[in-house]
Parts: C-alpha cells; structure tokens; sequence
C-alpha cells in the first residue's frame, strides 16, 4: 500500500458505476480520499479520475449477496490498512406503474435491492467504520419517503425503511461514535427518475446527479456540530419545504398536499 493511500481517507460507495454514487466519488477524490467504488456492472469511468490527486479502486459487488459484500470490503480495505472514514450506501432501483399492475419478481428485485442490500452494507461496513475515528455513514434516501408516492409505491416504502434504518443506526451506532445520515433529495436527473411516476409530471426533475453529490460531500466532511447530529439532509429548497411539512403539518394536510402534488 502506497503511503498516500495510508495516510488518506477512505471511502466505500456501492453503486458507484453511475449517476449519484460516479459524481459523489469524483467530488471526493478530488479531495484526496481514497475511494472505492463498488458495482453489479463494470465501472468504466476511471479515465475521468486519472487527474483527480484521490486514489480510485473498483470491484464487484451486487448488494443482494452478503458474500459479496463481505469480499468487497476485505478487498477495498486492504488498500486502506483496514480503515474507511465514510460509507455510502447508495445503491438502489425503482419499479414504476400501479402497485396492481407491478410484476411480482420486479418487486422483489427492489426489495432485495433496496431494503436488503442497505440493510447488508449498514452491517457488513460496522466493524471498519468502528475502528475508523470520526468514521460517518450515509444512505441513499429520498423525498417519496416524506409521503408514500402512488406510481412508485414499493420504491417509495423502501426509502421509508432507509429513513427508519437511519434513525435507528444514528441511536444503536452513537456509542460506537459513528455518524449515521440519509439525504432526501426530490427526483434528479438519472436512471431512478426515468420512470411513469405523476411527481415527476407536476415537479420535475430539476437536480442533477452533481447536486446530491456536493451535499454527499459535505455531509461527509462537514464540521458543523448541528450538521453532524442531523439525519436526514435535504438538497434543495423544493424538498426542504415538504420536510418541514411531513415533520410538522397533520396527515390530513400532508394527504391533500401530496394529493395536488402528484396530480
């Protein structure tokens, strides 16, 4: 192991072949971290870190197998002397349409995927995150876990489970003095948002994959003493508004809010 590579901090991303996970690792190698990305497919973009000062490091993964990760992770701190700093647990799938007309084997994919796969990276990354100081996890969640969203039904309960794993990690995890976080971001542009789902007809897709990346980011980096205590993370203003109502209005307003933005 390179002593730059000892001396940097690590980072461990599954699904970091696209979209959200490629565009937070390159917003950390620019950083200078050492980071790991992780993925069912080939991560092909390795060309475009060859500038960066942060060391990349790719390998197989596929979330739905604890082996794997197991062995994603034994190879991947083998180029860290055994720690990782932070973890993002961002690997996730949707299924569209009405809950009626969803293909059965579709919706286990998602939960195999989305729930299972999250659940497995949570514990599988403990043990490093653990003996690493200052050590930080965030999960991939979303702005449907505010409010259950028709058309993306099981996608959306999903990342209720990712919000209620995150509470209670940031609980179980304080005496381990490991950070536990999620963002919540409204739709962004890539391959999650290319779906039949009515919020993205009445809202939008109004982030890119690099906005989400930056609060990723920062999140990770941050120093902020209340930044540090917050678990959920919302990235834009949009999504920060239905936060404060999800947190605060009562469920009859939030249905009827959720009901005009969905159309």
């Amino acid at each position: 192991m390179a002593q730059s590579q000892k001396d940097a901090k690590a980072l461990f991303i599954s699904g970091g072949a696209t979209g959200i996970g490629k565009e937070t690792a390159k917003k950390m190698l620019a950083r200078g971290w050492v980071v790991g990305c992780y993925d069912i497919v080939d991560v092909a973009w390795g060309a475009e870190a060859a500038d960066l000062p942060g060391t990349l490091i790719t390998g197989h993964l596929d979330v739905r197998s604890w082996e794997d990760w197991q062995a994603a992770l034994t190879d991947f701190t083998a180029h860290t002397g055994g720690r990782l700093h932070a973890f993002f647990n961002n690997a996730g799938v949707i299924v569209d349409g009405p809950l009626r007309e969803q293909d059965p084997e579709k919706i286990q994919w998602l939960v195999d995927i989305n729930v299972v796969g999250a659940t497995y990276g949570a514990k599988a990354c403990h043990p490093y995150l653990k003996r690493t100081r200052g050590a930080v996890m965030i999960s991939m969640c979303s702005a449907s876990a505010f409010f259950g969203q028709p058309d993306v039904s099981t996608y959306s309960a999903s990342k209720f489970y990712v919000k209620g794993l995150t509470e209670a990690l940031a609980i179980e995890w304080a005496k381990d003095k490991i950070r536990v976080h999620d963002l919540m971001p409204l739709w962004a542009k890539s391959a999650i948002s290319e779906v039949n789902a009515r919020s993205i007809s009445t809202l939008g897709v109004r982030m890119m994959p690099e906005d989400i990346a930056d609060k990723a980011a920062k999140v990770f980096t941050t120093s902020n003493p209340y930044s540090k205590k917050k678990m959920h993370h919302t990235v834009s203003g949009p999504d920060t508004v239905l936060k404060i109502l999800s947190d605060f209005g009562p469920d009859i307003a939030k249905r009827y809010v959720n009901k005009f933005l969905v159309g």
